[in-house]
Order: structure tokens, then C-alpha cells, then sequence
């Protein structure tokens, strides 16, 4: 094992151990998947953070979430979400509204027009889940979830 992973990073040295190789495959192999859906997002005018808050608001819809659930259920939270939204919220995509139990609170929902836009987006989306489907066995995919369920499990308890 290695070879692939050494050529792809020009490393000629072995690895320490087995587990940098594996941490290092992963790395390598999440940004590869990340970056082609990053690319569908770009042509809308999208970064891959801004997806995921609109598949987020989508999931309540049509009720919405705070800025902090949101960043609660981000897959790679921003440490400036509140920007993110402005965005969103610039492109008519996002609606920013004061909640009534809370008057301090602000309520992001998803528009019609952010509904819209996922739609169109979706079956770019599913091309880039099928090409990562085809490259896994549907038994590795399950084992594949696994490990890495295992791995971030419990993280924030572990920090």
C-alpha cells in the first residue's frame, strides 16, 4: 500500500506508520470529492458553505433556524456563518426575521427562490454522489461510513 498516496503528494520516504497513511488517504481523498462539489457550486455563485446552509434551511422548511443551530449542523462550520448568511440573504435566497418568542433572536428561513435554486442544483449534486459511487462498493460505502463515524463520534467530548 502507499504508492498511489506517495505519487499523488510526491513523497518518496515511506510513511511513519500505517495510520498517518490512512489519515493522509483520507485528507486527500475528502478533498477530492469536496473540491468537485465545490465546483458545482461555484457555477451558481455558491461556496460549498453556503450549500449547506440552504440544504440545512431546506430540511426545516418552512420553519427556520438561529444563526447558532445552524452552525450546530454545519458539516464544516465557518467561524464567520453570520457573513455567509448575509450573503444568502443579499441573493433573496435566505430571510432574516425576528423571532416572536424571542425578540433578540434572529430566524434565518429559505426562500422560494433558495428552494428553487437547490432544486436546480440537486441533480449536479447526485451526478457528483453517482461518479463517488461508482469509484465504492456499496459494501465498502457502508464500511467506509462506519470509520469514519467512528472517527468523529464523540469528538467534541474529546476536545
Amino acid at each position: 500500500m502507499g504508492h498511489i498516496l506517495r505519487d499523488y503528494i510526491k513523497q518518496s520516504a515511506p510513511f511513519e506508520d500505517t495510520a498517518q497513511e490512512a489519515m493522509l488517504n483520507l485528507f486527500v481523498a475528502a478533498a477530492h470529492v469536496r473540491r468537485r462539489v465545490e465546483q458545482v457550486c461555484q457555477s451558481y455563485d455558491l461556496q460549498f458553505s453556503h450549500h449547506n446552509v440552504l440544504r440545512i434551511l431546506r430540511g426545516v422548511h418552512p420553519d427556520g433556524h438561529p444563526r447558532c443551530e445552524i452552525v450546530e449542523r454545519m458539516l464544516d462550520p465557518s467561524p464567520d456563518v453570520t457573513r455567509l448568511i448575509d450573503k444568502l440573504v443579499e441573493q433573496g435566497l435566505v430571510r432574516r426575521t425576528t423571532s416572536d418568542e424571542d425578540r433578540r433572536m434572529t430566524i434565518h428561513t429559505i426562500t422560494d427562490d433558495g428552494l428553487d435554486l437547490l432544486e436546480e442544483m440537486d441533480p449536479e449534486i447526485r451526478d457528483v454522489q453517482e461518479w463517488f459511487n461508482t469509484r465504492v462498493s456499496d459494501r465498502d460505502l457502508n464500511h467506509l461510513s462506519r470509520i469514519c463515524e467512528g472517527i468523529y463520534a464523540g469528538y467534541e467530548k474529546n476536545t
